[in-house]
């Protein structure tokens, strides 16, 4: 949670490996938990394709993906953001070192790559409902 002391978030970037799953998905959950105003984005280090299990999970909870389509840090139009918030070791090396100074925090919240994930389709869509929870978690304990 925010304490009165900390100055005010007005723009967020969620970065991961691929911009398939991780980052975007937190966007999508960030868009409903951060307060109106707040402007949120989502870049990998590499561009990936976007994943059917994020929609279906998104769906589930009642948000979607909109017309999001996986792309590189280096696309983004903006490159100031209050905080960088990534989410795999890859993303956290791009950005301290391509961003470090420039931003007022880089945050590390490592998550697990669902996509990883084997057996049926019910137990590797828990993978990514497991995923969207530790997000979710994450986000409210940091903006609530």
């Amino acid at each position: 949670m925010t304490s009165d002391a900390e100055p005010r978030i007005s723009s967020v970037l969620f970065m991961c490996g691929m911009n398939s799953i991780r980052s975007p998905m937190a966007a999508a959950i960030a868009s409903r938990v951060m307060p109106r105003g707040v402007y949120v984005a989502s870049a990998g280090v590499n561009a990936g394709e976007n994943d059917p299990f994020v929609d279906v999970v998104l769906k589930e909870n009642g948000l979607d993906l909109g017309s999001h389509k996986p792309h590189l840090f280096e696309d983004l139009e903006d490159g100031y953001f209050d905080l960088v918030v990534t989410m795999a070791p890859e993303a956290h090396h791009l950005a301290l070192d391509t961003m470090g100074s420039t931003y007022s925090d880089v945050e590390f919240w490592p998550m697990p790559d669902p996509s990883l994930a084997t057996g049926t389709r019910e137990q590797v869509l828990d993978a990514y409902r497991d995923l969207f929870r530790r997000i979710e978690t994450r986000l409210i304990e940091r903006f609530g």
